[in-house]
C-alpha cells in the first residue's frame, strides 16, 4: 500500500475509533471501556492484521502529536478558573502534587530498574503520570524518547483509573479535594474524566491537580537531568 494512503488509514482507524467507542465510554464508564484501551487494542488488531509495527504508526501520524504542543497553552485556563480554590486549598494542592509526583517518578525508576530497562526507556518512563503534552516535552528534558512516554503516558492512565476505583472502595475519601486530586495527580487526563464521572468539584480539583502536577514535572525537568547525569 502507498504510503500516502497508509497514513490516512492510520488517520481513519484513530480518529474513527475514537468517535465510535467514547459513546460505549459514555454509557458503561469503565476502566476497560475508556478509548485510552479500546482504540490502542483497536490500532494494535489493524497493525498485526497490516503486518505494520509501532514505529511505522509513529511516523505516519506523527503530526498527530505535534498537535499537541500548542494544546499545552490552554492548560492556563483551569489555573485561571479555579485561581479561588488553589487561594483556599494552596497547602493540601501543593503537598499533593509534590507527594504525587515524587512517588510516580521514584516508584517508575525503581521498578524500571529493578526489571533491567535500558536507560533511554528509564527515563521515557519518568513522565509516564502526567498528561501527554507536558509529558513528552519532560521526556525529551530528560534524555527520554518522547513517543515512547506518549505510550506510557496511555497505559498509566487505564491502570489509573483501574486502581483508582479499588482505591475508593478500600480506603474511601471523605472530601471532593482528595478525590479529585488522587485521580488528577495519579492518572492526568484519563483519572479526570473519571473524576468527572463521580461529581462536578472532584473533576474540577483533578483538572487543577492534573495540570499543577503538569507544570511541575515540566520545571523540574533540567534539574532531574543533571542528577540522572
Amino acid at each position: 500500500m502507498r504510503t500516502e494512503w497508509l497514513s490516512l488509514l492510520w488517520l481513519a482507524i484513530t480518529l474513527g475509533g475514537y468517535f465510535a467507542l467514547k459513546p460505549l465510554y459514555r454509557r458503561h464508564p469503565r476502566w476497560w471501556t475508556s478509548p485510552l484501551l479500546t482504540v490502542p487494542l483497536l490500532l494494535a488488531a489493524a497493525g498485526l492484521l497490516l503486518g505494520m509495527d509501532y514505529p511505522v504508526y509513529i511516523r505516519d501520524t506523527h503530526w498527530l502529536v505535534l498537535m499537541l504542543g500548542p494544546a499545552t497553552a490552554a492548560f492556563a485556563l483551569p489555573i485561571f478558573r479555579y485561581r479561588r480554590l488553589i487561594q483556599r486549598h494552596w497547602a493540601a494542592l501543593l503537598v499533593g502534587v509534590l507527594g504525587g509526583s515524587a512517588v510516580a517518578i521514584g516508584s517508575a525508576w525503581a521498578l524500571a530498574s529493578w526489571c533491567g530497562l535500558d536507560d533511554a526507556v528509564r527515563r521515557s518512563l519518568l513522565a509516564r503520570s502526567i498528561t501527554t503534552p507536558l509529558a513528552m516535552l519532560m521526556s525529551a528534558d530528560i534524555g527520554g524518547v518522547p513517543e515512547l512516554t506518549a505510550l506510557f503516558v496511555v497505559i498509566t492512565g487505564v491502570a489509573g483509573i483501574a486502581l483508582g476505583e479499588l482505591l475508593l472502595r478500600v480506603v474511601p475519601l471523605r472530601s471532593a479535594l482528595a478525590r479529585g486530586a488522587l485521580f488528577g495527580v495519579g492518572a492526568h487526563g484519563a483519572g479526570t474524566a473519571k473524576a468527572y464521572d463521580i461529581g462536578a468539584e472532584e473533576g474540577s480539583v483533578a483538572s487543577l491537580a492534573m495540570v499543577l502536577a503538569g507544570l511541575l514535572n515540566v520545571l523540574m525537568a533540567p534539574a532531574l537531568a543533571v542528577f540522572l547525569r
